[in-house]
């Protein structure tokens, strides 16, 4: 009973290890201590040709796996593994059965009997190109998670990262092991919308054609910083799975936040200076200087401020307000009807600041609430709606002519250096018209006319 219980349950253990030799995406063959191929799998057979029927039982290469020249090196190679302690690696020549000849990587381990003695040696082996592109495969890798020039994060299936590269987690403002496994919206504070949709995409319907650009906030230990990345996606898609089955996405990018930027100024440049020749253009149509002057507000408004003011001195640190744009919606720079009234700007007020140093004067409201930024814009004559002032001088001949106060709304950025040197520019060419203004009042001239009436 014992002996046909045994023989019984002995089948299908043998049938479990025909199956899993069989299933091995490796091809791999074994010999007993004489040398004798005693297991012969698909993969071998997918590789040289040869059957496990034609392989096993066959005693080394010689005469059909290896020429025999090459036969008797390639044996004692693979059957000095019992010997050796641990894994042997050797590269050499197999025939296929068509008689074509491959080059092979094999790694072989000595087999030990149930007394310890060397039973014989079992061998995986591989086509040396296919173990090479494996080896390219994780040395790139390995490459790309380490020396990278660019951010690379793998994300999963739920957006969140798994692996991040050095290059990324210096550019997100965090460590590589603090950002794995956290939502995105932890780190990017504004942008990460943008970001997450663009990563579902790639898993619902693959990688965009080109790279994106997705400006975000950061959140990090010194504050926010808002950057650009020129980003790339591709899916990842499991290698084994019979269909494919997305793992995540691989994103990689680099940070082009000062590139944009420099374009962005370039291009804010090109506008306001074309501005400006437009204005000049303009405003020499205009017969009456004062009217030159506000044309010349009104080009500079474009993109730059939402309010102007222009004052104009009259006596000793006084000044009038002689143009303004509408306080209650957006429009042009017009006179003030019934001007002739001096402003009563308060002491420390950004516009006598400004008198006072002969150059421009930017401030900001840091009211907490809307209702003291407004306050605090009326305290100081201006719109309402004014959170951001940039007041500046206007000087002509030696001597100061009035001053022109350029205000922003909330839904604008704080005014910067560049935006004072512009506003100096415009400045400059205001304070000429109404220099010529004050001029043309006091010597009653006209200036010259095209019809040869005019003075001089």
């Amino acid at each position: 009973m014992s002996a046909a219980r045994s023989e019984t349950t002995s089948v299908p253990g043998a049938d479990l290890l025909a199956a899993l030799l069989d299933g091995m995406d490796a091809a791999l063959c074994a010999f007993d201590a004489d040398g004798t191929v005693t297991h012969w799998n698909r993969e071998a057979e997918r590789i040289l040709g040869w059957s496990a029927e034609e392989a096993v039982g066959r005693r080394g290469f010689d005469g059909w796996a290896a020429r025999r020249a090459d036969a008797a090196e390639a044996l004692a190679r693979l059957m000095g593994a019992m010997q050796a302690p641990g894994r042997l690696v050797h590269e050499f020549a197999l025939l296929r059965k068509d008689g074509g000849r491959v080059l092979v990587r094999t790694q072989s381990a000595g087999v030990r009997g149930a007394d310890g003695a060397p039973a014989g040696v079992y061998c995986a082996f591989s086509e040396v190109h296919a173990q090479i592109d494996l080896e390219r495969s994780i040395a790139l890798s390995e490459a790309l998670f380490e020396d990278a020039p660019w951010g690379l994060v793998l994300v999963d299936v739920d957006l969140r990262p798994t692996v991040v590269n050095g290059h990324a987690a210096r550019a997100m403002g965090a460590g590589r092991t603090t950002l794995l496994g956290r939502p995105l919206g932890e780190l990017v504070v504004q942008g990460v919308e943008e970001l997450e949709g663009a990563l579902q995409h790639v898993l619902a319907e693959g990688p965009p054609r080109g790279p994106a650009e997705v400006w975000v906030t950061l959140r990090t230990a010194e504050g926010e910083r808002r950057r650009c990345w020129r980003s790339g996606f591709v899916r990842l898609a499991s290698p084994l799975a019979e269909e494919p089955v997305p793992l995540g996405v691989g994103w990689l990018f680099q940070d082009v936040t000062e590139e944009r930027l420099a374009e962005q100024e370039a291009d804010r440049l090109r506008f306001r200076y074309s501005q400006l020749h437009r204005a000049g253009a303009a405003a020499a149509e205009c017969e009456d200087p004062r009217e030159a002057a506000t044309v010349l507000l009104d080009f500079a408004l474009a993109g730059f401020a939402d309010h102007a003011l222009l004052d104009a001195a009259a006596g000793e640190r006084r000044l009038v307000r002689v143009a303004a744009t509408p306080t209650a919606r957006p429009g042009p720079v017009v006179p003030v009807a019934g001007g002739g009234i001096p402003l009563r700007y308060p002491s420390g007020h950004p516009v006598l600041q400004a008198l006072s140093r002969t150059g421009p004067v930017r401030a900001s409201s840091v009211a907490s609430t809307p209702q003291a930024a407004e306050d605090w814009a009326a305290e100081r004559h201006w719109p309402r709606d004014a959170v951001h002032a940039l007041c500046l001088p206007l000087r002509s001949r030696g001597r100061t002519v009035g001053a022109v106060t350029f205000l922003r709304a909330a839904s604008r950025t704080a005014f910067e250096r560049p935006d004072a040197v512009y506003a100096e520019a415009v400045a400059g060419r205001v304070a000429a018209y109404l220099d010529l203004a004050d001029s043309v009042n006091a010597t009653g001239s006209a200036g010259y006319r095209p019809d040869g009436h005019g003075d001089g």
